[in-house]
């Protein structure tokens, strides 16, 4: 009976949330297809759905522990208590750090505390892909570390169980934490910080007044330059831009030579007509007069209808590509598809990014299993720094390899997996050489230069 407790109450717990998770997230996406149809629609619904799989990822390996073999469970729950408090001492590591940096902004707000755990409650899921892989890494090492050292392992295994079998469970726990973390790579952690740099302008100036600042955006297909001082955070719901300076090249022309200049104060995006409306617009033509002039009697509002953007289009490529999710990301790939490869390199090494992040969950598991696990005498202190140095590297590699593509110096899809590629070789012949009972400490260090 208390085996199948645990995942009952996971069970329990996951629908709870996914009730309050699931139909928010339904509305947001609801409001963004009714108000830019041009957006994905099947990318964007897939959100909810997304969101409520994972309320019930825990209750799933809930379910895989009661139906485990008791040994299995034995090990499942020591590294469980293992990984909780692993993630919790680096989750308190970072916030201080954090908390360092931001402090001085959370004071200018009126209220510090309540917009501190707002900020940190929207940061969540960026902070949980973060922490995950060294969560995981610490917690197989000490797990494994404690099991070698009393023992505990040869006394498993001349119960005739192998070694792949006693460590499946670690292997179940990276697979849900990659499962988890490509979930929240979907939407919700590349949006987290986007969402902290509102909230902490929030902080600065009192109010909630601007969603994202100085956004640059082009359109390479119709040669058109945007340039917006402010975004609001109601820009969805029709408010308009504020400080707006629209660029036109000749399209007909050379690259580069202008047609016209527009400013304006505002600029308002009418969904149901597709037209711009700009107030106080001021425009400067570019002819085959001797100098460019400022052409009179413009309307005031401006009525503009052969723009095609949309306010999601323009704020979205504005921001980083790091701030983007799946959706956003294919709504940006699918508005510029005859750039060149170095223009679009950075979203679409983005693009694979959001794929291959969440496997080093997996490969930082099976880079732990073989160097955590000591048959000999000898301590687990070089294995366990061999580990660290081998995980420390794969990170290390991976963000050398995303600037790359970033740079469009190597493919996107290289940039993303080729990190991934490298080391889950390295991890896979590490643990069959674990597993033939070979020596692994030694054979690492054979690859390091002499005298090191």
């Amino acid at each position: 009976m208390p085996r199948i407790l645990v995942p009952l109450l996971l069970t329990l717990g996951g629908a709870l949330l996914a009730l309050w998770i699931g139909p928010a997230e339904q509305r947001n996406v609801e409001e963004q297809l009714n108000n830019f149809p041009n957006v994905q629609a099947g990318a964007h619904a897939l959100r909810p759905i997304i969101a409520i799989v994972l309320c019930f990822l825990p209750a799933f390996g809930g379910l895989l522990y009661a139906c485990g073999s008791t040994l299995a469970r034995y090990v499942t729950r020591q590294f469980v208590v293992t990984f909780l408090i692993c993630f919790a001492g680096l989750f308190v590591v970072w916030l201080v750090a954090d908390l360092g940096d931001n402090l001085d902004d959370l004071k200018l707000s009126g209220n510090p505390l309540d917009l501190g755990l707002r900020l940190y409650r929207v940061r969540l899921p960026e902070i949980t892909v973060m922490l995950l892989p060294y969560s995981l890494l610490l917690s197989v090492l000490y797990c494994l570390g404690k099991l070698s050292r009393s023992r505990e392992i040869v006394a498993m295994i001349q119960t005739g169980r192998g070694l792949a079998r006693l460590t499946l469970p670690f292997m179940i726990a990276g697979s849900l934490a990659a499962i988890l973390c490509a979930g929240l790579n979907y939407q919700w952690a590349p949006a987290a910080v986007s969402a902290e740099k509102s909230m902490l302008r929030e902080a600065k100036e009192g109010v909630k007044t601007v969603a994202e600042p100085n956004i640059r955006y082009r359109n390479f297909v119709k040669r058109r330059l945007w340039m917006v001082g402010a975004f609001p955070p109601d820009y969805q719901k029709g408010v308009p831009l504020s400080d707006v300076m629209v660029i036109q090249e000749r399209v007909d022309g050379r690259d580069g030579q202008l047609d016209t200049i527009i400013t304006a104060k505002t600029a308002a995006w009418q969904p149901m007509t597709g037209n711009w409306i700009l107030t106080e617009p001021r425009k400067r033509v570019f002819d085959d007069a001797p100098y460019p002039h400022f052409e009179m009697d413009v309307p005031d509002p401006l009525v503009v209808t052969n723009w095609e953007e949309v306010p999601t289009q323009i704020i979205r490529p504005g921001l980083p590509a790091e701030q983007l999710g799946i959706p956003d990301l294919n709504d940006w790939l699918t508005a510029n598809p005859d750039l060149t490869r170095i223009s679009r390199g950075g979203h679409l090494t983005q693009w694979h990014y959001r794929w291959a992040q969440p496997v080093n969950c997996l490969i930082v598991v099976l880079l732990a299993i073989p160097l955590g696990v000591v048959f000999s005498r000898r301590g687990t202190g070089g294995g366990v720094a061999m580990a660290v140095f081998l995980c420390a590297g794969m990170l290390f590699a991976s963000n050398v390899f995303l600037n790359l593509g970033d740079a469009g110096h190597i493919r996107p899809a290289w940039a993303a997996w080729l990190s991934n590629i490298v080391f889950g070789i390295l991890a896979i012949y590490l643990f069959q050489r674990r597993l033939a009972g070979r020596p692994i400490y030694q054979t690492l260090t054979k690859l390091l230069p002499s005298g090191a």
